[in-house]
């Protein structure tokens, strides 16, 4: 099949677009290649897809109409995966401006372009962010999910919600997947293993808030690529549900909403321990309080994921941890090139 990918310089989109170009498919990558971190990191993920022979890029921002139209135009893709955003719960309080761009109206052209381009399946990218502080555990697809306590979730609420409409109107087949803390390698820098590792190593206290009391529901990236593989065929029909006890299926478009994530939430003192563990390291705590918008657990329901796919996120965060530490060292440490990384 032909893939459109969203995002495919940054941490999710990289593994998936590879997944898929192991497996014969073909992709069109595009990416806007923002400076919200290190644009090099960015470059050195394309230059790996870019030794595809049926890997295409396309460099360009998701607001701006032209190119995209032309990404989906040159290529009419059999199934769309929108996963470039502007990622981050803390910066959406320093520049809002860039989720209002990138997540609503960014968002909103490639819903209009599936309208006039029709592919089989539309995937998008939301978040467990979304669920708030959600007093319910394990947060469920189903529960009330309408006060958001940052921008960055009211603007992949707000994505959801878009979709949905669209859906209804067009017919268009469309899942929304909820990530839930996403890690391993080629991570993004301002996720808290890439700064504990680096600052470990360096000798510089990490920054641990809520007082290290916090939980989340921590997903491999390998297993969340895995599991949007599988979600990839699951093509959703209006008002068919596969377990009417749990499955989100819209009564009134053929929308679907799925979690990922594996349900086995860990505290921030024992990740952070796990963490010095992969190093041989201990770390300096600088102990502080919560940070506004953020929220002090995350517990993903897995059910409705396994009852669609078979499958369950599962890869120990010991195990997940020890991959990136291995990884960082040679990225990082000993200055290999891109190209010659092993996983």
């Amino acid at each position: 099949m032909h893939f459109l990918i969203t995002g495919t310089a940054g941490f999710i989109g990289f593994h998936l677009a590879r997944r898929l170009l192991d497996e014969g498919h073909s992709v069109t990558g595009f990416d806007g290649m923002t400076r919200y971190y290190e644009v090099s990191l960015k470059e050195r993920r394309h230059a790996i897809l870019s030794t595809y022979s049926k890997f295409k890029p396309i460099i360009a921002m998701l607001e701006s109409r032209k190119p995209l139209t032309e990404a989906f135009s040159s290529a009419p893709p059999d199934v769309v995966v929108h996963l470039a955003a502007q990622a981050g719960v803390r910066y959406s309080l320093e520049n809002p401006d860039a989720y209002i761009g990138s997540n609503l109206v960014g968002s909103w052209n490639i819903l209009d372009l599936c309208r006039q381009f029709r592919p089989n399946h539309l995937l998008l990218a939301s978040t467990s962010s979304i669920y708030g502080a959600n007093h319910t555990i394990p947060f469920k697809e189903a529960d009330k999910a309408d006060e958001p306590l940052t921008l960055y979730a009211a603007t992949k609420k707000a994505m959801e919600v878009m979709a949905h409409s669209q859906s209804h109107l067009h017919k268009t087949p469309t899942t929304a997947f909820r990530f839930f803390t996403v890690y391993g390698p080629w991570g993004r820098p301002d996720m808290a293993l890439f700064k504990f590792v680096s600052a470990i190593l360096d000798g510089r206290p990490i920054d641990v808030y809520g007082h290290g009391q916090m939980s989340r529901d921590f997903t491999y990236i390998d297993d969340l690529v895995e599991a949007i593989v599988r979600l990839i065929p699951v093509i959703p029909q209006s008002a068919t549900r596969t377990d009417a006890a749990i499955d989100t299926i819209s009564m009134h478009a053929p929308f679907r909403i799925v979690n990922i994530g594996g349900g086995q939430p860990v505290a921030l003192g024992a990740f952070i321990e796990t963490v010095e563990e992969a190093l041989g390291q201990k770390a300096f705590r600088n102990m502080l309080p919560m940070q506004q918008g953020d929220v002090p657990h995350t517990f993903a329901a897995p059910e409705l994921l396994h009852s669609l796919t078979g499958y369950t996120p599962q890869t120990p965060v010991s195990e997940g941890v020890r991959r990136f530490v291995e990884w960082y060292r040679q990225a990082y440490r000993m200055n290999i090139k891109a190209a010659e990384i092993v996983e």
